[in-house]
């Protein structure tokens, strides 16, 4: 392993005996990674650097019209976060910091602020209340949490019997939270943390069902592997790409198909916040979504809803679009994703 950039080693102290690891190839030309590396410069600040500042990141459906932030201000905010953790909170690199919130622009700064600082990501389900809330925090020993003002009261009980998280900073996805208060005295630039490729860069979480939730660690390069291999092998993304879906970007099928994956190409991710088969099929038609995230059950959904609203005439191509096959990726709960069961036609 190469030398860490963590001064708080919690994260790798807790990594399993070498002997018990499996093996690891990194043989494709695309996965030979450098000893230093950090995602979230790779996966933002190069791609803002290769000419797609300029170009959409992130769209945000809302009531009030679409919002559209572009790469360049995603970096932006992102950095201004960064030097919040840091400069504004202590975070020291190797810490972890909870992330609570639906999947919108602001909580996906807030995931590549924590990397930049050098931090560890432990994002959590909105859905979660205080004792989940409460175990998760006691295993990964969070020291600061980053939350959507709406889902604040919840965490705030779980802290309430944990002195060790220290500091809940809220924000207003848009608005004017705490967290948005904090960053605009800091500058749009930051030095990112010089971290390992195989220092820690998230926790996720199992979802408890079997018993207590068990954190699974995933290193820098776990993260650009998960972005290198499903996509190059099964979605052949481009910055034409507009992706959509619903799952979590708690979950790393989440992080991976709205986060990592389309910003590993320059290409652009609308997220809603609370997702219905008649909001996401509005979506999919407003923005011209290509490439669609979902479980096979919501798919099936959809291709009711679609069929119902059709003539008669229509209702044999519906017929067929139901049998079409999907893309399936093995993987992608708590851990990354990184290969593909089926062909490689491009998803439309």
């Amino acid at each position: 392993m190469a030398y860490t950039a963590h001064l708080d080693t919690f994260a790798r102290d807790r990594l399993p005996p070498r002997g018990q690891w499996p093996e690891l190839l990194f043989e494709l030309p695309f996965l030979r990674y450098p000893a230093r590396l950090n995602c979230a410069a790779e996966l933002l600040d190069r791609t803002a650097a290769a000419g797609h500042a300029g170009r959409p990141a992130l769209y945000a459906p809302s009531a009030q019209g679409t919002v559209a932030w572009r790469y360049g201000e995603l970096l932006a905010r992102a950095n201004r976060i960064a030097h919040v953790l840091r400069g504004d909170l202590g975070l020291v690199p190797g810490a972890r910091v909870l992330l609570r919130g639906p999947n919108n622009p602001t909580l996906v700064a807030c995931w590549f602020a924590v990397l930049k600082a050098g931090g560890i990501v432990v994002a959590t389900m909105p859905l979660l209340r205080a004792r989940e809330l409460g175990e998760i925090i006691d295993t990964a020993r969070v020291s600061i949490a980053l939350c959507d003002g709406r889902l604040d009261e919840e965490l705030r009980a779980a802290a309430a019997q944990r002195p060790g998280l220290t500091d809940i900073v809220c924000f207003e996805d848009g608005g004017h939270g705490a967290l948005e208060r904090l960053m605009e005295p800091h500058p749009t630039e930051f030095c990112n943390v010089d971290t390992a490729a195989d220092d820690v860069a998230l926790i996720a979480f199992t979802s408890g069902t079997t018993g207590r939730p068990k954190g699974t660690l995933h290193f820098h390069r776990d993260v650009m592997a998960m972005a290198d291999c499903f996509p190059r092998a099964c979605l052949e993304p481009s910055p034409q790409d507009i992706c959509c879906g619903t799952p979590p970007i708690a979950f790393t099928f989440g992080l991976g198909s709205l986060v990592a994956f389309p910003m590993r190409f320059g290409a652009a991710t609308a997220l809603i916040e609370r997702p219905s088969p008649e909001l996401l099929l509005e979506t999919v038609r407003a923005l011209r979504v290509t490439t669609l995230f979902t479980a096979p059950t919501y798919y099936r959904r959809l291709a009711g809803i679609v069929g119902a609203s059709m003539s008669p005439r229509c209702a044999p191509a519906c017929r067929r679009a139901r049998r079409c096959p999907t893309r399936r990726g093995s993987g992608s709960g708590r851990r990354a994703a990184s290969r593909s069961s089926t062909g490689s036609a491009r998803p439309r």
